[in-house]
């Protein structure tokens, strides 16, 4: 008993999440139905969110420092919640929502998201469909040609929380760091499950 009392993550307060730049909404916001489709050309719907806490990141492979910085944070944290909550780290899913769907085709998509964990899942669709979901989690992004022809995508740099019954509960603001999502994460399935 204590050894498990000195080596579990303690449940963190709403105030404690705050200061970690983590902000849960005052209740629990239901989305919509979208339909986009896995790196595995799997459709992905709503429901798929049910049953696991879903932390997503919307970008994209092309991106030059935030994204891969973002998932790599999202695979850190993923790697601590094995170790501090082994029980509950099958429901910790990390996830990439690609604004980028010109560039990043499934088979980009696939082998970006699994370079950092296996377990990601990636998510991609057309612009309509991908807008669909991003206005529900309050997640802007914008496509801004560069002078040589090419182009990047601005967007919202949050990682979003939602919870096993496929609603938004919150969102995570950079700078993002493993210790605050794993944290986080420990803290909403003991609050939640």
């Amino acid at each position: 008993m204590f050894v498990h009392s000195v080596t579990r993550t303690p449940v963190l307060t709403d105030e404690q999440l705050r200061q970690q730049g983590v902000f849960l909404l005052p209740r629990p916001r239901e989305i919509a139905p979208f339909e986009l489709a896995t790196h595995t050309g799997e459709p992905f719907t709503v429901t798929d969110f049910e049953g696991q806490w879903s932390f997503i990141f919307f970008g994209f492979t092309n991106c030059p420092d935030i994204c891969p910085t973002s998932m790599s944070v999202l695979a850190q944290a993923e790697r601590l919640i094995r170790e501090r909550a082994p029980d509950a780290a099958d429901d910790f899913q990390g996830m990439l929502v690609s604004v980028d769907p010109e560039r990043d085709d499934q088979e980009t998509l696939a082998k970006y998201v699994t370079a950092f964990s296996p377990a990601f899942v990636g998510v991609r669709g057309d612009r309509a469909a991908t807008a669909e979901l991003t206005t529900q989690l309050n997640v802007a992004f914008a496509k801004v040609p560069s002078d040589d022809g090419s182009y990047q995508v601005d967007h919202t740099a949050n990682i979003v929380i939602v919870n096993p019954r496929g609603h938004y509960v919150g969102f995570a603001k950079m700078p993002h760091q493993a210790d605050t999502i794993a944290d986080t994460f420990i803290t909403l399935h003991e609050r939640w499950g």
